[in-house]
């Protein structure tokens, strides 16, 4: 815990002062302390994701990292130090029960963090996915060695760079430092709420009520943790700015839509929302529209420049643009095969079960699903149904009708892709709180609640609790706990400490798990690693083997096609 508290007080200097440096070029005039972290932290990983093209996101980065930061110190002392000031004027002005909820919720983040990893997708593909971008930057047809390498995360690039892998290898915990934000943004909120009775201002502050949900995915550098902080952010200032928006609201709503797309690109609906808003204040928003443009190319193009290099083509997994790839691009038999198999796990079911149903037999199937899978769509469903009624009777506006018709696209995409509850729960929170603001609204209870949600999150941190109830997934069947061996050290990047034998297949030599049943798993284990089941099953059946382009790793990997005599 205490090694994390000292890298997060680097990130946070770092994120503050390159946060400012964004505020000055789009003239933001923010004056609230996460919201300039987060454009740090948006900053960071736009400079990262340059710099991991030419090369690894290690020790020269950080020198660079550094020297900015002392200039941007240098140049701006005066302002900065003002921010500062301001924030800590800001957490004196909460009220007693805001203030102890902030210690405690801090305390139980770091201590999360501290603990086992349980995510299981930490074992795929996070720490592989940050390895390589520590050592090698984005590597040429590095999905060829491991498929769900395609899907390498904006987060993951931020949190190459806030790992600190030259120094300490179990630095893993960039969520837990974002969901952090999050609380302190709620909180924020919250103690506003208390003074202007500002219904907006309650939905976000009630954002703490879900930290049950995010906990177990913090100890390790999840994408959704951001995606649900920045989407619960986003709608705050959407609602609040809506009729009357200024440009320097609707470029802070434009960079944090990028965000979240270079994050995870199944928030690729957020585009819609400064569309939305364009329509409704075109002509004043018009002449100002170069800077959030020119941004807008500028991120498009890296995600494209990414995809590119690590998978070979501009979208993975999915069947788009297919023509525009590279000659080391995934097999397209692969391609296809994982893309059906990512649709058939949103539903539980086998891809020839998948080709005999109806769409509607699909959707009674993905609405009957047992366990929180099941618990969240039909929540989905509810809340798709009786909302409308909600915003009629309770606060009938444009900005909330664009917020749940945006939501309606997104769960409609799902379904036709991959319907997986997760990458919808922005909406089902957000509309779950507005609902609940519209029935509660007293101060003593809202104060009660917030309070009371931290038993919870004590609870699954400090006991251990069997999620067989709850989890269709037999990975996640236990949850971690925070151990006193902690106190100081984070525990390792990985919750597995399997062996690595070395294989050689035709010029490619890597580290695959033993005694591992995790199909796709990997683990903490050197590079290049994958799992030789997986090697073994694409080239029985698809015939295909990864192999390098040359004898280099930063060079990449292609697809071979193997003869019937190799």
């Amino acid at each position: 815990m205490v090694l994390i508290v000292i890298s997060w007080i680097y990130i946070l200097f770092t994120t503050i002062n390159l946060g400012f440096l964004i505020d000055k070029i789009f003239q933001l005039k923010n004056k609230n302390f996460v919201i300039t972290s987060i454009l740090g932290l948006f900053l960071v990983t736009v400079l990262a994701s340059i710099w991991a093209i030419f090369g690894r996101i290690n020790i020269e980065f950080h020198v660079f990292l550094l020297l900015t930061n002392i200039l941007l110190c240098i140049g701006f002392q005066k302002s900065i130090t003002e921010h500062y000031k301001v924030f800590a004027i800001e957490l004196t002005q909460l009220n007693k029960a805001l203030k102890a909820f902030l210690i405690i919720i801090t305390f139980l983040i770091l201590a999360q963090c501290a603990s086992i990893p349980f995510v299981i997708d930490n074992e795929s593909y996070y720490i592989q996915t940050i390895k390589w971008i520590n050592e090698y930057g984005f590597v040429k047809g590095l999905a060829n060695l491991h498929l769900f390498l395609g899907q390498t995360s904006g987060w993951h690039v931020t949190q190459s760079a806030f790992n600190f892998s030259f120094l300490y290898k179990n630095f893993n915990d960039l969520s837990g430092f974002c969901l952090l934000l999050g609380n302190l943004f709620a909180i924020q909120k919250l103690n506003d709420f208390f003074r202007n009775n500002n219904s907006n201002y309650l939905i976000i502050g009630l954002f703490p009520l879900f930290n049950i949900l995010f906990f177990q995915f913090i100890s390790a550098p999840s994408p959704d943790i951001p995606v649900y902080v920045f989407s619960f952010i986003f709608f705050f200032y959407f609602l609040e700015n809506f009729k009357k928006l200024t440009p320097e609201t609707f470029n802070l709503l434009v960079i944090l839509a990028l965000f979240l797309f270079y994050i995870k690109n199944t928030t690729v609906t957020f585009f819609v929302f400064p569309i939305i808003l364009l329509l409704f204040h075109f002509k004043s928003i018009f002449k100002y529209l170069l800077k959030p443009a020119l941004l807008s190319i500028i991120i498009i193009s890296l995600f494209i420049v990414k995809n590119l290099t690590i998978s070979g083509t501009v979208a993975f997994p999915s069947n788009l643009f297919t023509s525009l790839s590279m000659d080391y691009a995934i097999p397209n038999s692969i391609q296809s095969f994982y893309y059906e198999q990512l649709k058939c796990y949103g539903y539980f079911i086998t891809p020839e079960k998948y080709n005999l149903m109806s769409s509607w037999d699909l959707f009674i199937r993905w609405i009957t699903m047992s366990k929180l899978n099941g618990v969240f769509n039909k929540i989905s469903i509810l809340l798709i149904l009786i909302v409308p009624f909600f915003i009629l009777k309770f606060k009938n506006e444009n900005a909330l009708w664009s917020i749940y018709f945006v939501m309606v696209i997104q769960l409609i995409l799902l379904l036709i892709t991959s319907p997986q509850y997760r990458f919808f729960l922005n909406y089902i929170l957000f509309f779950s709180l507005f609902c609940l603001i519209c029935i509660i609204k007293n101060k003593r209870v809202i104060n009660i609640l917030i309070m009371f949600s931290l038993i919870p999150v004590v609870i699954v941190l400090f006991f251990s609790i069997n999620l067989s109830k709850f989890a269709n997934n037999k990975s996640l069947m236990e949850i971690s706990n925070f151990s006193s061996q902690n106190i100081i050290f984070p525990y390792s990047n990985s919750k597995n400490s399997t062996a690595f034998e070395t294989i050689q297949t035709g010029n490619l030599k890597y580290n695959s798990p033993q005694n591992n049943d995790f199909f796709w798993g990997n683990g903490n284990g050197d590079l290049p690693c994958v799992n030789k089941v997986q090697i073994e099953y694409f080239e029985k059946y698809f015939h295909y083997r990864p192999q390098m382009r040359t004898n280099n790793l930063k060079d990449g990997f292609y697809s071979k096609e193997v003869t019937k005599n190799e």
